[in-house]
Formats: C-alpha cells, structure tokens, sequence
C-alpha cells in the first residue's frame, strides 16, 4: 500500500452501532480507508467472491469480521476464506464482543490473523478500531490484491 492508494476494507458485522462507530474511528487515522459493510456472514461471501449484487465491489485488503451474525456465523466466513485459494491472503481480523478462549482458539485453528475483543468503552473501541487500522496499514505489508 502506498500513502495515496485507497485502503479497501470490508466491515462484516450485524450490529448497527458497532458499524457508525467503526467506520467513525477509521476516518481518523493516516491512510484513506473505503469501507464496505456486510451485514451478516452469507452477503460477506458474496462480496469476498464478487457475487450478485457485489459483482463490481472492491478485493478488500483486510477483512474485519465479528462473530455473531446471522445466517452464517464470522467462524463459518472465515473457515471458508481460508479454504478458497482466491481469499485465503486477505488478513483477516477477528474483531469480536466474545472473549471466551473457545472463540480464540477456533478462530486461531480456522487462521485469523488476530483476534481482538471489542471494548464495551466507546473511547477505549475507538483506540482499538484505530490500533488495528495503524498495525495493518502502517506496519504489516499486505498481500498485493492482484495475489
């Protein structure tokens, strides 16, 4: 990633609060970040593999996905992202209100890249959602999107 390319991100959360609040946190920091939602696991995979109404959505660079969702849980995504030859490089956050050590260690075994509970603190999520933002996109180099 260079300072002038966009950063694609896909959000893949259920709950309506957490998306303003992480889409909130991400407006401040360095990179610019695109911000795509799904709403729950089956339209995340449908954006993943450009399907549907997601035929033309961006490849995301990094994937922040929430475990508790509708109609296929963040577990069921991610075991699927990292069977899929053409999704498995996307990193995938795991960023989540669950910090039972049964939750980490399946989203470990299924090979999230990180596993972060989000903070019940609207200040100390903000911190965290921006933490993430500057490791990934500051830090890490990601996979080029043509991988």
């Amino acid at each position: 990633m260079t300072a002038n390319q966009d950063v694609e991100i896909l959000l893949v959360d259920d709950n309506v609060g957490d998306i303003l609040l992480t889409k909130e946190a991400l407006k401040g920091v360095k990179f610019h970040n695109a911000v795509s939602v799904a709403r729950d696991g089956v339209e995340a995979l449908e954006f993943l593999r450009r399907q549907g109404k997601f035929a033309n959505s961006p490849r995301p660079d990094l994937v922040l996905l929430d475990l508790n969702m509708p109609r296929k849980s963040g577990s069921e995504v991610l075991a699927e992202m990292k069977e899929d030859m053409d999704l498995r490089l996307i990193p995938v956050v795991v960023l989540t209100s669950s910090d039972a050590d049964a939750d980490v260690l399946k989203a470990y075994r299924l090979h999230a890249n990180c596993y972060v509970t989000k903070p019940v603190d609207l200040d100390q999520m903000i911190k965290a959602v921006q933490a993430i933002d500057d490791f990934w996109m500051s830090i890490v180099k990601l996979p080029p999107r043509s991988a």
